[in-house]
């Protein structure tokens, strides 16, 4: 019989590598802890799995230090860095009889207590259930590996993708983290090109297995336009970093919101209106170099201008190849937009010409 820990409900992030992603685990524990309500008593157990404890140390959190042998162990045989989740939830599992393990790239929208009461035996908790597994036939994860599923009886068309920014699970039911390791480890040769293996061999290991629930309502995953949600939090940690845990710091975690900062849509009308006056290869990057230039009431919003230059910039080169300065200098000087970006014009300017030689 297992005998586990007496413990709260665990939450638990592993964050390892550059500082972005400690970043974004500080939001995001923080923005649980708001929502808590009780700081100084959460009615939970954070843990913070990460080679380095110096971002956490003004939080409550348990700290514990991998180190690089660690990692890489966990991350074998094919240096699958992803592998390594469901390693420690595995882990994690022997020890308590139920954890929720959450990306960085998330905060909280309510309460974390609301992932814990989703999680019962036979039930998977993921961020959000996908599509079927058969309505993107062209997936390199379709082609790669339906014949030697559906061959298994493990899979088939009808199979619904999981995202896994968030896995929760009951002590009983981790056999399927052996069951998702061992598919990575076999099918990893197979699909190398397929960046989240991780998450479709969990969804593998549940299907017909347990029965899946989600949590968009309860969590905000921000795998989609990241720069800006990294723009919102590093404004954020500038403002609220020495002190993360402030009437005021936690007054503002509601602020960093789930929107995308787009001009009110009369604005965006003059926009486009607008950008029919420059060449038609401009038109698209000029909007998008305005959306950032918009004087939003949200502070963490007018913080994204900086991310939505360099998207319009990635976009641009995208459709035309690598653009160079003098190119970057005549959009920026034509009349309209000289007119339309007034005093940030210089600011603009500046940056892209930092970006494009970057």
């Amino acid at each position: 019989m297992q005998h586990f820990l007496p413990s709260r409900p665990q939450l638990v992030y592993l964050a390892f590598g550059p500082a972005t992603y400690h970043q974004e685990a500080c939001f995001s524990i923080v923005s649980a802890l708001t929502h808590l309500g009780n700081i100084a008593d959460p009615a939970i157990d954070i843990q913070v799995f990460t080679d380095n404890a110096e971002p956490y140390g003004k939080l409550p959190v348990t700290v514990h230090l991998l180190d690089e042998a660690t990692r890489k162990a966990w991350n074998a045989p094919h240096g699958y860095h992803f592998r390594s989740k469901h390693v420690l939830m595995r882990q994690l599992l022997q020890r308590y009889p139920l954890a929720v393990l959450i990306d960085t790239d998330t905060f909280f929208r309510t309460s974390p207590l609301q992932l814990f009461q989703r999680i019962r035996p036979g039930t998977l908790l993921c961020n959000a259930i996908g599509p079927r597994y058969g309505e993107n036939q062209k997936c390199p994860l379709y082609v790669d590996l339906l014949e030697i599923l559906e061959s298994r009886g493990l899979a088939d068309g009808r199979m619904p993708l999981t995202n896994s920014g968030v896995i929760g699970l009951c002590a009983e039911d981790a056999e399927v983290l052996e069951r998702s390791i061992a598919m990575m480890d076999e099918f990893h040769p197979l699909a190398r090109t397929a960046y989240m293996l991780e998450e479709f061999c969990l969804a593998v290991a549940a299907y017909r297995n347990l029965e899946l629930a989600e949590c968009t309502d309860v969590i905000h995953h921000y795998w989609s336009r990241k720069a800006q949600f990294r723009a919102k939090i590093q404004a954020w940690l500038v403002k609220h970093g020495d002190d993360p845990l402030s009437v005021a710091a936690q007054a503002d975690v509601r602020l960093v919101n789930d929107q995308l900062p787009r001009p009110p849509t009369l604005q965006r009308l003059g926009y486009k209106a607008l950008s029919l006056t420059l060449p038609r290869p401009e038109r698209q990057f000029a909007r998008e170099l305005l959306y950032g230039c918009y004087p939003y009431a949200n502070e963490f919003d007018r913080a994204c201008a900086p991310a939505w230059w360099d998207k319009a910039l990635e976009n641009m080169n995208a459709r035309q190849g690598h653009i160079g300065p003098e190119q970057i200098r005549q959009c920026l000087r034509h009349p309209s937009m000289r007119l339309s970006l007034g005093e940030r014009r210089k600011d603009v300017e500046a940056h892209l010409l930092r970006s494009s030689q970057a």
